[in-house]
């Protein structure tokens, strides 16, 4: 059987926060997670860093450049990204439902898709490629959107369910991104995770993201990464693991970083709630 992440809570891991993690006695951390272009380098201090970061705790890799969702799979980055799994054996690969590719170009950001027949079966042949080049079962993420398609004929959870029956692949959920989604389109969060494919859940991510306001002046939220988990996701997050139970859980925070002890004390608040319905489980 693969090795799992443990369920508890993790961060994505800064350079900066190096010697204070490695120094951090009682740290609450159970993994770590770091985002795989910035590692698919042969060596220097990231890898020295992340080897002794290895050693100690759990691994996750997230890609944010695959782009999965896009007209075709980049062979040469899929390459170094096996290379990069086969050096430190993760206990958890992701990337997320979206593209930034086109025609040779690439754009820095995760766009959207339109929910199609065409498209489900174009991601789908994409995951099991991903798939069967790393050997492994990959996690998928759910998007957050500013937009969404005429064209679309499927409901987003419905299209992550079918991804799932259709490769095998497992699901990250972004509760941030659920939660920045349901208020740019007017929709219900609850709603939405009501009807989530929980059983395929491998891992979660929480994140803080700015408020803004559209042309119209209706609320607009932007997945930032850049402050604190809002209150509004940490509820959504504390009634997602009531559901669920424990599952590993991340802290997503890569912009305006800030100094370790804030980030510690995300991680924490996410590491009690986990440990307080483990209890509940076992009471």
């Amino acid at each position: 059987m693969p090795a799992t992440l443990p369920a508890g809570p993790g961060v994505g891991f800064k350079p900066e926060h190096f010697d204070a993690i490695l120094a951090d006695e009682a740290s609450p951390l159970s993994f770590v997670e770091i985002h795989a272009e910035n590692y698919m380098g042969d060596g220097g201090r990231p890898h020295a860093q992340l080897a002794m970061l290895r050693e100690r705790f759990a691994l996750s890799v997230h890609g944010v450049g695959l782009s999965i969702g896009g007209e075709t799979l980049d062979a040469a980055h899929l390459a170094r990204l096996r290379r990069l799994i086969d050096r430190y054996r993760p206990e958890s690969f992701s990337e997320h439902l979206a593209w930034s590719t086109h025609e040779g170009a690439f754009f820095n950001d995760l766009l959207p898709l339109p929910y199609t027949r065409e498209t489900l079966a174009r991601v789908a042949g994409h995951i099991s490629r991903v798939q069967d080049t790393l050997g492994r079962r990959m996690l998928l993420e759910n998007p957050s959107t500013y937009v969404r398609f005429a064209e679309s004929t499927i409901r987003e959870v419905d299209f992550l369910g079918a991804l799932v029956a259709r490769t095998g692949c497992g699901l990250l959920l972004d509760v941030n991104n659920v939660f920045v989604s349901a208020v740019n389109h007017g929709t219900d969060a609850r709603a939405y995770l009501a009807d989530f494919p929980f059983e395929a859940v491998g891992e979660i991510h929480l994140g803080g993201h700015d408020e803004d306001a559209d042309e119209t002046g209706a609320p607009l939220l932007i997945d930032a990464h850049g402050s604190p988990v809002a209150d509004p996701v940490w509820t959504l997050f504390v009634e997602v693991i009531a559901r669920t139970g424990p599952l590993p859980s991340l802290i997503e925070w890569d912009n305006d970083v800030p100094e370790w002890p804030i980030l510690r004390a995300e991680a924490a608040r996410a590491g009690t709630v986990l440990a307080r319905h483990l209890r509940s489980r076992a009471a």
